[in-house]
């Protein structure tokens, strides 16, 4: 139920003429029995003419049973709180209303009428006659008592017209009401004059509730001067907190109009311009520096044209500002120059890394050949290697040898191809794809772009990132790439890519076939020793805030770090355990101990517990059927062992363990077929097969395992066991079988040499065609190894026994 509470006047005294004229007072015509009409909000007072909306047919009913009394009178009644479902109840509401009579019933809906009412006089709930779906009470009616003589009341009367007045000139809400208050209500009729101002506060409900239930007029008169005390307060706070924020607003817009004129005075006298030809004249001078193609330089002019036509605040100004900043901002015909001193740039190159002297030479030999042609164009490598090997790093120092600028951006994990190509202008936020974003930021149109993780690339409805990368390094096809923002075509070939991968199994093939592949193996213990003593400690000592002698690590100590700590083809967990070793000597200084710190290989568990690795030897001694062979994975090379056991039974048979993928399962029977096919040859009783089921297994179960390479080591396991033969100790191998015995060539030789070195391995094994991979591995690799290369496995048996 909705009400506006407007001062009516009440006709005859709250009375009414009967069908003769004959004057009726209102309190021989109230009924003691009321239909109640529930309200929310606020409580409707005597001697108000107000309109009711009355919404749902509970409400309709009771309209209805009101219209069909003699008088057409029923009551009002605050509620306390209104149902959320359900008609109300008398619990529900006050027990104190008003009584009113319906002047005009509006129909607004089929669910809504608008009814005028006039409220006639106070009641109090006697009891509940009906309480549902509509509510009947007997009521008791209440009369005003005459105070028209009486000077006090005379004087309360006064009291509240002053507070109103007082109330209009800061309170202009209700200014209008106010005035009409004052020139109808007479300072005779305090109850009335009462009623009407506690109509008008802003007070709770519940305390214009307790004033209709106050029937004492000169309470009920106190109590709304107490009320227009705290409305006079409130409205003098309310005025202040206005005038201090129109001071406020008046001091901005006094300080943005003298802004203003002073600016319009500086455009007079040619002191300053405004902002759109700051950005035009900014633009024009970025553009006498470029070398701009005929395509870029009329497409700059067209938009040059558009932004000088558009007004700053329009949309289309700001779309076409940035454009133009984007377009101007790109290094049209800027290049650095190129350094091709190769001496230098091996003294860079080895300043920064130690041994990778194969990688070197590859980018000398790649500097060399700029040199004579004049230029480095159509260039992409990419450096392969598990983590922690440098590829990152020497990526930095072949800009830095090259004289180039450096930029890098990690392709993991890039799901959209307009991170390559950039966003269509028509899209909110576009913006160029970060090559375009990259060339800004260098400033010129031959860096050194570092495309990181290029294995780890994804794809998503938005697109293949992997895709839009085959024309950025396609050198037939970069000298003319178009990124969708800019929309102009632009030369990529001066720029020379550096792409790093852990692996090239999950690069598409398309790509990986534009790219030079550089592959980075791995350290050896002797070249992390270097590495460590050169590079990784001296800056730990830096960053910690040491000085050189203040912690000090011996060589075996050092050697126990890679050994049991970080035996992981690169060096990043190296230089995290001599980071740990760092803080723990940081707190010791700090705790106040000045006494320099030793590590050394006893002292060492103190500072990083106990080593995580141990011998990659699993078994001290010679155990029939246990082979150890040689894996490579994306983290650098592994020993990988093979044991073979018979377990006697009725039928042959032969199952594998250890979670091999297919092609070692197949590789396993392959080995299998082959010996059990030559077991004569061999000397094999002959029902051995026949007579046992051989189960092989590769220990780490927990470790997916796949590839032809162990080969040779599956099947000299089972020949091992089937003749109950020894082999030496200290020897590895690896290498594809195929089932009439011959030895194939394999891939990882310098991963897997290192390997075998790490694991204290004397004698290795490979096929005969990796003996051109084995030449080419640096000398302090091969020292101290034997290797033999063979081309069947007849060649194996002669070696291992």
């Amino acid at each position: 139920m909705d009400s506006t509470n407007n001062p009516g006047d009440n006709g005859a005294k709250n009375g009414e003429q009967n069908e003769s004229g004959q004057l009726i007072v209102a309190k021989d015509i109230l009924p003691e029995s009321l239909f109640v009409i529930p309200i929310s909000h606020r409580p409707i007072f005597p001697g108000m003419m107000i309109p009711i909306v009355l919404t749902g047919d509970f409400m309709i009913d009771t309209a209805n049973k009101i219209l069909e009394t003699e008088h057409k009178i029923g009551g009002v009644v605050l509620a306390r709180e209104l149902r959320e479902s359900g008609a109300p109840r008398s619990e529900d509401l006050y027990e104190v209303g008003v009584t009113i009579k319906v002047l005009r019933v509006t129909p607004i809906d089929e669910k809504t009428i608008q009814m005028m009412i006039n409220a006639l006089g106070r009641f109090t709930r006697v009891r509940v006659l009906n309480d549902g779906p509509l509510i009947q009470w007997q009521v008791a009616h209440h009369e005003e008592e005459d105070h028209s003589g009486s000077e006090v009341m005379k004087a309360y009367s006064k009291a509240i017209i002053s507070s109103v007045k007082e109330l209009i000139k800061s309170n202009s809400l209700f200014q209008e009401e106010l005035k009409l208050f004052v020139n109808r209500f007479s300072v005779e009729d305090p109850g009335k004059l009462a009623d009407f101002v506690a109509s008008m506060t802003s007070a709770d409900t519940g305390e214009v509730q307790d004033i209709l239930e106050t029937f004492d007029v000169r309470k009920r008169v106190e109590k709304v001067l107490v009320l227009m005390k705290k409305e006079i307060e409130l409205s003098k706070l309310q005025e202040k907190i206005t005038k201090q924020i129109e001071q406020r607003i008046s001091k901005q817009q006094k300080e943005f109009f003298l802004k203003e004129q002073l600016k319009e005075i500086k455009k007079e006298l040619g002191l300053e311009k405004d902002e759109k030809t700051t950005e035009i004249e900014q633009f024009e001078e970025r553009i006498k520096k470029l070398t701009l193609t005929e395509e870029a330089a009329k497409k700059i002019d067209e938009e040059m044209n558009k932004l000088k036509l558009l007004e700053p605040h329009s949309a289309e100004y700001g779309v076409a500002r940035n454009y133009l900043d984007w377009i101007t901002s790109i290094p049209w015909g800027v290049y650095s120059t190129d350094n091709y001193d190769i001496k230098k740039a091996k003294k860079i190159l080895d300043r920064d890394h130690y041994g990778l002297d194969d990688i070197k030479d590859r980018i000398l030999e790649f500097i060399s050949t700029g040199k004579m042609k004049g230029n480095i164009t159509g260039s992409i490598i990419c450096f392969v290697g598990p983590p922690g090997v440098g590829k990152t790093s020497i990526g930095k120092s072949v800009a830095e040898a090259l004289h180039r600028k450096f930029f890098r951006f990690s392709l993991g994990g890039m799901r959209d191809e307009a991170e390559i190509k950039g966003h269509r202008r028509t899209y909110i936020g576009a913006m160029p794809g970060k090559i375009i974003q990259s060339l800004k930021t260098v400033g010129v149109a031959n860096p050194v772009i570092m495309l990181d993780e290029i294995d780890k690339i994804g794809a998503s409805f938005q697109g293949d990132p992997a895709s839009a990368l085959l024309e950025v390094l396609d050198p037939e096809q970069n000298s003319n790439f178009l990124d969708h923002y800019i929309d102009l075509r632009f030369d990529l070939s001066n720029i020379l890519f550096i792409a790093t991968a852990n692996q090239m199994d999950t690069i598409p093939a398309p790509l990986l076939d534009r790219m030079e592949i550089m592959k980075l193996s791995g350290y050896i213990m002797e070249e992390k020793v270097q590495i460590a003593t050169r590079y990784l400690i001296p800056k730990q000592l830096r960053e910690h805030g040491l000085q050189k002698g203040d912690v000090d690590i011996d060589k075996q100590g050092l050697r126990m770090i890679i050994n049991g700590y970080a035996r992981e083809a690169g060096v990043r967990s190296l230089e995290n355990n001599i980071k740990r070793i760092m803080r723990k000597s940081t707190r010791r200084f700090a705790e106040g101990d000045k006494k320099k710190i030793k590590i050394t290989a006893k002292s060492l568990p103190d500072f990083l517990g106990n080593p995580r690795f141990t011998d990659e030897s699993l078994y001290d001694k010679k155990m029939a059927g246990v082979v150890m062979g040689l894996a490579w994975t994306s983290m650098g090379g592994a020993t990988l062992y093979i044991e073979a056991t018979a377990v006697p039974s009725k039928n042959k048979g032969f199952k594998q363990t250890g979670q091999l993928g297919d092609v070692m399962k197949e590789s396993s029977e392959i080995a299998y077929t082959y010996v059990s096919s030559r077991i004569k040859d061999y000397g094999i009783a002959g029902n051995f097969f026949n007579e046992n089921m051989i189960h092989l297994h590769v220990p780490a179960g927990a470790t997916p395992k796949d590839g032809p390479s162990a080969g040779i080591t599956m099947a000299t396991a089972l020949y091992w066991l089937a003749k109950n033969r020894p082999i030496k100790l200290h020897i590895a191998m690896t290498g594809e079988l195929t089932i009439t015995g011959k030895v194939l060539p394999i891939g990882g030789v310098k991963e897997k040499t290192i390997a075998a070195k790490r694991a204290g391995v004397k004698t290795i094994i490979f096929p005969f065609e990796n003996k051109k991979d084995y030449d080419e591995l640096p000398k302090y690799i091969v020292k101290g190894l034997k290797v033999h290369f063979v081309n069947y496995f007849d060649d194996v048996l002669k070696i291992v026994f």
